[in-house]
């Protein structure tokens, strides 16, 4: 039997699988389901063992557990670290889904819950085909998992986790399915990511909340304030105004700029699938370089005042903003974090008072073209979907890839089988049931070109 017949037999094993994983609400950022964290946890544990790992276990943290599991078919041959995610963003907002998020359901051929992409239906990729490989004997390397609870929240506990178990985590790759292609007949690997660094900040004002008709127009509306200082850090041109931000940022060879024209690409239907008029950026670059060569400054939520229905006259004492930027490589998160600071600081009116906290924040990661397990892994999307997969740039950010090549000294190669349209991090998360089985195929071509 062959890996694609044994795939095609197991399927609905497989996703019964999916779903029972799907169904578990392992919201990070949500305290309310560490129940759910933990039970995740355990059901990974399990998941593991089954598949054909000789050993798993749950090693607690100071934060969600990480689960841990091993195949070791030769303590002379090529390790590979297989990492992954089992927490999922939140769901909310709740009312915008067709169907409830942690009801996984297959609707029109594809998945829908939360999850079904990121990192759930990608990590079980790997998982099946990890098992795929080792019932058909086809594993002739090592293999290691670790599968954390924390990525949604910035992963604060992987990294002392790593400092602590470095031998355990030794390996000559990991392989990680996180990221996506850029379509399902264009396949492509994720050569680099950009790294990101976040804050929240809140700006206060008077000591309570103050009727808008009495005080108005004599004491400084928070809100008001933040709004000035946020519509400022970026110009008319796209660019970003506080100083020095730019010192560090990598200037991408003429060569590597041709080749990311040659991707194909349509502003018009880039456009017309977010259903916006006009796509903006910084000025002189392409849509597909804005993305994920260039850094960003964005506003990822805003609150202050009265939001309820109706109305209420009202001058808030506070008002927030959650803000990120994504960053390319050499710029250090930490750096870029105090330069915001300090321009907020500078730049807030004597009438307000600010505070930014930093919440969390990663380096950038560029994978080399030339190592054994890239040349493995591109050979085996083409085995599986027909043609060479293109080397591209994105733009997300999975922050624990810098810590695992500056800790643990190995390379990332970011085997991603999603797509951009699986709508990650939104209402109606979705995954391609063909393209998550083509993924499992992919896995168990790597093991044959790797070994």
């Amino acid at each position: 039997m062959n890996y694609k017949q044994y795939i095609t037999e197991n399927k609905d094993r497989f996703l019964s699988e999916l779903f029972g994983l799907l169904r578990i609400p392992s919201v990070s950022a949500q305290p309310s389901h560490r129940a759910d964290i933990d039970m995740c946890a355990q059901a990974w544990q399990k998941l593991l063992l089954n598949a054909g790992a000789d050993n798993a276990k749950i090693i607690e943290t100071k934060g969600n557990p990480v689960v841990y599991g091993e195949k070791i078919i030769d303590s002379n041959s090529p390790t590979v670290l297989i990492y992954a995610h089992y927490d999922v963003m939140p769901a909310e907002p709740l009312e915008q889904w067709i169907t409830p998020p942690f009801d996984p359901i297959i609707r029109e051929g594809k998945i829908y819950a939360r999850g079904a992409d990121d990192d759930k239906g990608q990590s079980f990729a790997q998982l099946k085909g990890f098992e795929t490989a080792t019932k058909l004997g086809l594993l002739k390397c090592n293999v290691k998992f670790i599968v954390e609870g924390e990525e949604e929240i910035g992963s604060p506990s992987l990294e002392t986790f790593c400092l602590e178990h470095k031998e355990l985590l030794k390996a000559d790759v990991i392989l990680v399915s996180d990221t996506s292609m850029l379509g399902i007949d264009t396949p492509s690997i994720t050569t680099g990511l950009r790294g990101l660094a976040y804050w929240q900040i809140e700006v206060t004002g008077p000591s309570r909340d103050l009727h808008s008709g009495i005080f108005g127009g004599a004491v400084a509306n928070p809100i008001n304030a933040l709004c000035k200082l946020i519509a400022g850090i970026t110009n008319e041109e796209g660019k970003i105004t506080i100083p020095g931000f730019y010192d560090d940022v990598e200037e991408v060879s003429a060569r590597e700029r041709e080749m990311m024209a040659a991707v194909p690409h349509s502003d018009i239907s880039y456009a017309e699938a977010l259903k916006v008029k006009k796509l903006t950026g910084e000025k002189g670059y392409s849509t597909l370089e804005r993305t994920a060569i260039r850094p960003t400054f964005d506003v990822c939520g805003i609150w202050g005042g009265y939001t309820g229905d109706g109305s209420k006259t009202v001058l808030p004492s506070k008002a927030y903003a959650k803000i990120s930027t994504r960053l390319v490589p050499h710029q250090n998160h930490e750096k870029i974090g105090n330069l915001v600071r300090v321009y907020l600081e500078n730049q807030v009116s004597d009438a307000v008072q600010i505070k930014v906290e930093s919440l969390h924040g990663g380096e950038a990661y560029v994978c080399p073209l030339d190592i054994p397990a890239y040349l493995a892994a591109e050979k085996a999307y083409e085995k599986t979907f027909g043609v060479k997969p293109l080397a591209i740039r994105r733009g997300g950010s999975i922050p624990i890839i810098a810590v695992f090549e500056r800790v643990l000294q190995t390379k990332t190669v970011l085997m991603g089988f999603g797509l951009e349209q699986d709508a990650i991090h939104s209402p109606n998360e979705n995954y391609p049931v063909d393209l998550w089985l083509k993924g499992i195929e992919t896995v168990c071509a790597f093991y044959e070109e790797f070994s």
